[in-house]
């Protein structure tokens, strides 16, 4: 039986969506258009004086000091410095997490499970509190510890997903060659699946990356705390939207740039990125990511030798 679930737009439907997207757009233009003009206009305060605008360069005059920068630069500095070495332990222990809970042992692999679901329900700030009161490590090592341990949670069940997509051919393959089980996890398994996963492990990057702001409320100097805080206490809150949007502009340059590079890996390691041969084999005895037919000779597990052929 044929189902279709989809058919072509008619010229109608096309000058519809065409018609849609153009009200829409001008829309969201004239959203825009609003809100930057509520917010330079001229407001009144409490106590009935005038203030200038949030565009009006008397709010401004503060960042032709180089000192407002260096303090600025100074936080954007400890929020990459958190995010980078936090990613590093996230990674390992994501790698930790997806082998414990793939393990066919349910002695590793319950316990591991249960660990895993409860750092995936934990809120980071709690965390990131937890850490620091309990443990006394400082603000910022109880920042890459939470960082760390919840985004390695996240990274872990992922690699766990992308190893079990794996066709069972590629496990037998390692196997079938004299192999041990975890020698196979690692030197077929775990590559296939990193690299299918590997879009997936960028884009939580990202979500790390975002989430070092809530070092703010343990008190660490990141951008948000730096801008925000300290700077606006410093020169008063006339000052507080200008360097509220500057850090904003700063954070979603930092983001736009580190998810940019997630999409252009994503294009480099997809499946139209070019043919890499794996490890093992699959299903139907093939190697996956080779063309054109060759036999090939694998060292089988008693000391003789496997001939397969790969089309």
């Amino acid at each position: 039986m044929t189902m279709v679930l989809y058919d072509a737009p008619g010229p109608k439907a096309r000058r519809r969506s065409l018609l849609i997207s153009i009200v829409g757009a001008i829309a969201i233009a004239g959203g825009l258009a609003a809100l930057i003009w509520a917010l330079g206009a001229e407001r009144v305060s409490a106590n009935g004086a005038v203030q200038p605008g949030m565009w009006d360069g008397s709010r401004w005059d503060i960042f032709n000091d180089l000192a407002v920068w260096r303090s600025i630069g100074e936080g954007a500095a400890a929020t990459l410095r958190m995010a980078a070495v936090a990613a590093v332990f996230a990674l390992i222990i994501g790698v930790l997490f997806s082998f414990g809970r793939a393990a066919r042992s349910r002695w590793v692999r319950i316990p591991v499970t249960i660990v895993l679901e409860f750092f995936r329900g934990m809120p980071v700030l709690l965390m990131m509190l937890f850490i620091l009161l309990v443990f006394a490590t400082g603000s910022y090592w109880a920042g890459v510890a939470a960082l760390a341990v919840y985004n390695g949670a996240i990274i872990g069940e992922a690699l766990r997903a992308g190893i079990q997509s794996l066709p069972k051919g590629q496990r037998e393959a390692g196997l079938s060659i004299g192999l041990t089980v975890l020698q196979t996890r690692f030197m077929i398994e775990f590559p296939q699946a990193f690299r299918q996963m590997l879009p997936i492990i960028l884009a939580q990057m990202v979500v790390l990356l975002k989430d070092t702001s809530l070092a703010y409320i343990v008190g660490y100097p990141e951008l948000l705390r730096v801008g925000v805080n300290y700077l606006s206490n410093f020169f008063g809150n006339r000052y507080f939207f200008s360097l509220f949007f500057v850090v904003l502009v700063i954070y979603l340059a930092m983001n736009l740039l580190l998810s940019w590079v997630a999409r252009f890996v994503a294009r480099k390691t997809g499946p139209k990125a070019g043919k890499l041969i794996a490890a093992g084999v699959d299903d139907a005895g093939r190697i996956p990511g080779a063309s054109g037919t060759r036999a090939i000779t694998l060292p089988g597990a008693h000391g003789g030798t496997i001939d397969r052929r790969e089309r």
